[in-house]
């Protein structure tokens, strides 16, 4: 069957169906993971930001089970054990409606990247919501400028998260998470777990673009896995060899869980 392929609550998409999407004004959350042999990295870590963003936004929840089944039969209906998948959640407000979309599968690009600050954070940064045009804005005038993503950055320049990543920067002793309203990407989530187990400090702390100098290294990390940051705006960073290879050790070690709820 032909990618991307789409069910609306475990239905095929139609015309009747994806009326849905279409009438909610942008109103919903996703999750975004790349599946394997029919696995996930930190399917928990998805099943639980599906359930509480849906909590928050609507107010009854979204069982695990439920999406894992969704995911299953999307999976199977289009033959795919390898592939992206994402899993939408719209309104009405009392029924909240899944949609999973299946795609090709997609890996984080291995060369350095390049990010272009821009003065914008995403509102109610914590969840994972639609309608992120100002982030697709940015990050298409950052393409143009020679850049591969955005850096969302506060007053006076405080650092907050890609745009569609979170960055991580290295001080010669801890990896330094941005201390600022941020989603917590499911990689991140899980090297925040993992790390310590790779002789690897993780903390928190207010980064800025003026403060940049403390640090020798960074890294961004979404659904897709992990790169190194090559610049930032003017700024060059070493892409420091080791830290990359412990860093992608602690997440390519990481247990991979079944979809396929049985």
């Amino acid at each position: 069957m032909t990618l991307p392929y789409v069910e609306v609550d475990g239905r095929p998409a139609d015309a009747e169906n994806l009326l849905i999407p279409a009438l909610t004004g942008g109103y919903g959350h996703f999750t975004a993971m790349q599946v394997r042999d029919g696995r996930v990295r930190g399917l928990a870590h998805h099943l639980a930001r599906l359930d509480r963003s849906t909590r928050e936004l609507f107010g009854p929840g979204l069982d695990g089970e439920r999406v894992r089944s969704l995911m299953t039969s999307a999976l199977g209906a289009c033959g795919a054990s390898d592939a992206a998948v994402r899993v939408y959640v719209y309104g009405p407000a009392d029924a909240p409606t899944p949609m999973v979309v299946v795609r090709d599968p997609v890996d984080m690009p291995s060369t350095a990247q390049s990010l272009l600050s821009v003065p914008y954070e995403r509102p109610v940064a914590h969840i994972k919501h639609l309608g992120g045009f100002a982030q697709a804005h940015y990050g298409r005038l950052a393409e143009r400028q020679g850049f591969t993503e955005a850096l969302l950055t506060g007053p006076g320049g405080v650092v907050a998260e890609g745009a569609i990543t979170n960055i991580a920067f290295w001080d010669g002793s801890s990896v330094v998470w941005p201390d600022r309203p941020a989603l917590t990407g499911v990689t991140k989530a899980i090297l925040e777990e993992r790390l310590a187990g790779y002789g690897l400090e993780s903390v928190h702390r207010e980064v800025t673009l003026a403060g940049l100098d403390a640090y020798s290294a960074a890294f961004v990390t979404n659904s897709r896995g992990i790169a190194p940051v090559g610049r930032i705006d003017e700024r060059e960073f070493a892409v420091d060899a080791e830290l990359m290879k412990r860093v992608w050790r602690a997440f390519e070690e990481t247990p991979w869980d079944v979809v396929d709820p049985g």
